[in-house]
Formats: structure tokens, C-alpha cells, sequence
């Protein structure tokens, strides 16, 4: 969906990659129908009987992007579509559809008289996905803001008016509607950086501005009219619209689907210019290609070999040679105008054959300022409410059927992350308790995830919580916790689900271990975070004077095995000297002497 051809090709050598922390602390707007229908698709597939997958990648990616990416998520959803949108709605059915031509034809048609009724009504089944997704967003806490029309749209404005700092969405209308931030895919399963697109780097890049790039839309189709200009792609489009300025990009497609072409006329006449002050062309030598006759240039070098250095003969012209003279350089140019005039009037032909182009309706709904209501300073309608846990449990286990403790281990990322972010914001003398029952431990340990790291921090679960209850049983809680998780449908890398805490119990103690944000931890609990920091440091310092010992540095392998081959080659030439001795004594001793004697007396 979006502007046709390859769009997303043109934008993407602007791209920037991001990790996970750049949205950590920024406002997005994500596109929740594009999202609900891209991952239902693709789950679907992989899984065909899965249980509403809708809900279920709502639920997991809204809880990673609120607490492993540190974001604050706004929803927007369809309102009642533009009655432009239901030929193009219509004529994307039938295009993959296998029928007859003049069916289609037929189809569109009475698609296009229908644009003179009431608004179409949406997909019931796409109707209650959205419905059942925004009730789990509202248990979750999260805002959910419903656009006049297309959900792209009203991401933008939000983009645009600065309530959000991204917009979430893989519709390139967005770029149409005024969106300044746009990241395309975001999966928070994978090592991989996310595509980012920031307005700036497009415009200059490309060197267009909103309403050109709007003009390109026109011509290679977009969501509300799906071919544009048959036979003209991207590339075409973009060259032809860098003919125009911003101001008057439109004015110039209108005269020109009109059948009117000022710029070809504009052509002709410089065409006419040049080549009324262009003499008639003077004959050029076939050897070096320069004015003047092959006679003439063996006899001495014309001007131009001369500035090339040869002083007596014309040096031959080389493969792809150009002449230079002013003759040759005003017959170039009036080629390149014929040629460009050539294709601008087969470009402004195409253009003028389609009717009612370019479509004024389509131009005023990109432009249009406000797309929803978005609240304004006295009343912001941007508010993050308290998530309501026991209406969340009834609500996934009636569609899911998943277990209640399977439910709040899940949710017990984003529980930790509000409660750390309000410990962050102003620390209170009696601070709350985790869920109502645990109270910060310690910081265990450096944890990796995915290339990123995180603390691993443990929670003491309280021996008295009656003055932190929620309403619900928090023993019973407890126990539904240690208890056996039996989940259908699992597929953790597609549908995103998050690590579950980790339970620990020991000495009639019960502890909780979750992964939390680096900085986050640093603002609540700076001195428990400076102590392990300090012991972390202690033990690095530690391992490395075992492995220095006070007697020396350990030798290489290479030292080792030559200290080891020296004190051999000295022991062995002990004993030579040794042996050279006794033979020297025993010379020394009386010949006439009986062996045996001789051998008491040399050994002892």
C-alpha cells in the first residue's frame, strides 16, 4: 500500500539504521490496522490454525516496544473510508482475482458510480479484528486514537505537529501526508537495525519537497488510484517532476492534462535560437577530427594538436573522440534539446490521454491539515492510564485461552518498567511494591540480549503486602505463577514473545528475576547500580592478579620452550664435562695396576 512502482527503492539509499535505543523515551505513532494486517498475514501462513494471531501480536509487540524499547506506543486506527478509496479498493480485488477482463471492467465501473453514495463500510472480520485490538490496547494502558480517515494520516499529523517524535508504518502515504520520521519495519525479536526515514535526508537528497513528491505519487499510482499514468515509472516520474518548482508543480500537470504544452514550445524555440546563431559547419580532418582539411594537416599541426603538444603532424584521434570547436559543441547541444523534447512529448502525451488528471480530490486529501482530533495544550488527549490486570487476564483468557499464569508473567515487563519509571520520576519516602509483593534485591549480573545489554535484577518478594493490594488474591497469584505454563500456538521469532521472568525459590524465600534497561535502573536505583558497578570492578581487578603472580610474568610459549631447551642442552653438557673428567683421571692413574683396582680408586 502507499505510492506505487519501486518507491521504497527510491527512499532507501536515505535510510538510516537504528538500534532499539532510539526510540527508548520517544512518542510513536504506530499505524495499528497496517500492523494487525501485515503480521496476521504472515503468521497465518506459517501457522494456519492459529488462535486470533491478531491479538496475540498486538499484545507481545506492544509490551516490547513499551518496556524492551522503552517507547511510548499511540495507536491510531481506520476511521470510515474516503468513498475515492472504493474503485481502488475494488479494482486490488479483482487483480488477483483470475477474472475476465470485462468482468473487472464491469466491477469498476459501478465501483466508480458508487463513489457518488454513502461512505463504503469496511470488512466485518477487519472490523473486529480492530475492535478487539483497541479494547486490549485500553486494558493495557495505552492511547488509542481513531482517525476521519486512513490511519497513515492521522500518524502524520501527529508526527507533524510534533505530539509524537516517529510514526510506525510501512505505508509511504505517510511521507504524502506531512510525516517528518518515519521507520518502516520494526521487529524487536532481531539483532538487525530498523529502517529509519527522516524527511530532511529525503529533500536532500532528491532535492523535492512534499507537494513534488505528491506529484510523483499521481503519476505512478497510489492508495487512491492504483495505476496513475499507465506506461510511467518512478524514474520517469521523478525526472519529470524535477522540471517544475514546488509552487507551481500542479499547475503545470493540470495544463499539461489538458493537452497543453508550454515547456515543448519553450524548446522549440531555443532549438530555433541556437540554430539561427549557429554557422554552417566547416569540413573537419578525418585523422585528428578537428576543423580544417587532412590536406592541410600533414603538411603542419592545426591549433588544436598544437595545444595538445605536437608541433609538426596531427596526432590521430583516439576511440570516443569529441570535438571541441564551437560548431560542434552548439550541434550537441540542439541533439540533447531533440532529444529531451522527444521525451518530454511522449512523457506529456501519456499524461494528457488519462481523464481527470490530475485528480484535485486526491491533492486536497494529502494536503489536508487535520485528519483527527489531536487535543491541544489545555486538554492533550496523549495520556498513558493504569493498566487494569484483572480485566486483561478475562479478556486473553476468553480469547486465547491461555493460563492466568502464563497472562501475568508476560505482563510483568511492562509492570516493572512503569514501576521503575515512577521510582525514577520522584522516589517516595514508603516506596510501592512490584506488583503489589516484591521489593527491590540487587543487581545480579550484565545480561545480553539480542547484542544489547541489560540488567539482570532480582526482586524479594515482601513478607507483608496487605497495605499494597490491588483487589486481587496476591497468595493465589503467586502460586498461579510457580504452576506449569501451557501456551498454544507458540512461535517465539514470529510472534515476538518476550522472555518470561524467572521464579526462584530458596530458604522459604521467593525471588523474582527480571531484564530491565541500563539507564532506566542508573535513574531508580543509582547507588544499588554504583555498588554493583564497584563490585564488578572488584573482581575484574581480582582476576587479574591471579593470573600475575609475584614470582613473574608467565612466559609466552614460545619463551617457555626455550628455557626449557636451555636447561636441557646446560644439564647434558654437565655430564659431558663430567664424564671428560673421569676419563682424564683414569689416564692419569698407573697402567700397571690391576683393572679392579684402578676402578675403586677412579669411583671411591
Amino acid at each position: 500500500m502507499g505510492v506505487g512502482g519501486r518507491f521504497w527503492d527510491l527512499l532507501k539509499p536515505y535510510a538510516k539504521y537504528e538500534d532499539i535505543d532510539f526510540l527508548r523515551g520517544k512518542r510513536v505513532a504506530v499505524d495499528l490496522p497496517f500492523w494487525i494486517v501485515q503480521h496476521d498475514q504472515a503468521i497465518r501462513a506459517r501457522l494456519p490454525h492459529a488462535r486470533n494471531p491478531h491479538i496475540r501480536t498486538t499484545f507481545f509487540r506492544t509490551i516490547a516496544l513499551f518496556s524492551k524499547m522503552g517507547a511510548y506506543p499511540v495507536f491510531v486506527v481506520d476511521g470510515n473510508p474516503s468513498p475515492l478509496k472504493q474503485q481502488a479498493r475494488v479494482e486490488r480485488f479483482f487483480r488477483g482475482s483470475g477474472l475476465d477482463p470485462s468482468e473487472v471492467a464491469n466491477a469498476q465501473v459501478s465501483a466508480k458510480e458508487g463513489q457518488k453514495g454513502t461512505p463504503v463500510k469496511r470488512n466485518p472480520v477487519y472490523t473486529r479484528y480492530i475492535q478487539e485490538c483497541t479494547e486490549l490496547l485500553k486494558l493495557l494502558g495505552m492511547p488509542v486514537l481513531r482517525a476521519d480517515g486512513e490511519a497513515e494520516a492521522l500518524c502524520a499529523q501527529l508526527n507533524r505537529e510534533g505530539h509524537v517524535d516517529a510514526c510506525i508504518t510501512a505505508d509511504s502515504d505517510a511521507f504524502l501526508f506531512g510525516a517528518t520520521c518515519v521507520i518502516k519495519s520494526l521487529r524487536s525479536n532481531s539483532k538487525e537495525p530498523f529502517e529509519c526515514y527522516n524527511v530532511s535526508d529525503i529533500e536532500s537528497g532528491l532535492g523535492l519537497k512534499r507537494k513534488q513528491i505528491i506529484a510523483i505519487a499521481l503519476l505512478v499510482g497510489n492508495d487512491y488510484d492504483l495505476h496513475g499514468v499507465l506506461g510511467l515509472g518512478v524514474d520517469t516520474a521523478l525526472r519529470l517532476v524535477r522540471q517544475f518548482s514546488e509552487d507551481e508543480i500542479f499547475d503545470r500537470l493540470c495544463q499539461i492534462g489538458k493537452g497543453s504544452f508550454p515547456d515543448l514550445e519553450k524548446i522549440n524555440e531555443e532549438i530555433d535560437t541556437i540554430a539561427a546563431s549557429t554557422s554552417m559547419k566547416s569540413p573537419h580532418c578525418l585523422n585528428c577530427g578537428h576543423p580544417g582539411s587532412k590536406r592541410a594537416h600533414t603538411k603542419v599541426a592545426c591549433e588544436y594538436c598544437v595545444l595538445n603538444g605536437s608541433k609538426l603532424f596531427c596526432v590521430e584521434k583516439p576511440c570516443g573522440f569529441k570535438c571541441i570547436c564551437p560548431s560542434c559543441d552548439q550541434e550537441r547541444e540542439i541533439k540533447e534539446k531533440k532529444r529531451h523534447e522527444n521525451w518530454l512529448t511522449k512523457v506529456c502525451e501519456k499524461i494528457a490521454s488519462e481523464k481527470n488528471f490530475p485528480n484535485d480530490e486526491i491533492i486536497q486529501l494529502y494536503l489536508r491539515e487535520t485528519h483527527g482530533d489531536c487535543g491541544n495544550t489545555d486538554t492533550p488527549i496523549l495520556r498513558w492510564d493504569e493498566y487494569k490486570v484483572e480485566d486483561l487476564i478475562e479478556f486473553l483468557v476468553y480469547h486465547q485461552h491461555w493460563d492466568p499464569s502464563y497472562i501475568r508473567k508476560s505482563i510483568l515487563p511492562m509492570q516493572s518498567t512503569i514501576y521503575l519509571r515512577k521510582i525514577a520520576d520522584g522516589p517516595s519516602i514508603e516506596q510501592p511494591l512490584l506488583c503489589g509483593q516484591y521489593e527491590f534485591d540487587s543487581v545480579q549480573r550484565v545480561k545480553i540480549q539480542l547484542g544489547h545489554p541489560y540488567y539482570l535484577v532480582k526482586w524479594r518478594r515482601a513478607i507483608c503486602s496487605n497495605n499494597f493490594g490491588d483487589g486481587a488474591n496476591k497468595e493465589s497469584m503467586i502460586e498461579e505463577q510457580m504452576d506449569p505454563i501451557e501456551v498454544d500456538d507458540s512461535d517465539v521469532d514470529l510472534l515476538n514473545e518476550p522472555d518470561l521472568p524467572e521464579i526462584i525459590r530458596n530458604d522459604n524465600s521467593c525471588y523474582l528475576l527480571t531484564t530491565e534497561n541500563l539507564e532506566l535502573m542508573q535513574a531508580a536505583f543509582p547507588n544499588a547500580v554504583e555498588r554493583f558497578q564497584e563490585q564488578q570492578r572488584m573482581k575484574e581487578s581480582k582476576s587479574k592478579q591471579k593470573k600475575t603472580k609475584s614470582t613473574g610474568v608467565q612466559l609466552s610459549i614460545t619463551g617457555f620452550y626455550r628455557s626449557t631447551k636451555g636447561r636441557g642442552e646446560g644439564s647434558k653438557t654437565g655430564e659431558v664435562q663430567k664424564s671428560r673428567g673421569k676419563e682424564k683421571a683414569s689416564a692419569d692413574l698407573d697402567e700397571n695396576l690391576p683393572k679392579a683396582v684402578r676402578r675403586r680408586l677412579l669411583f671411591g
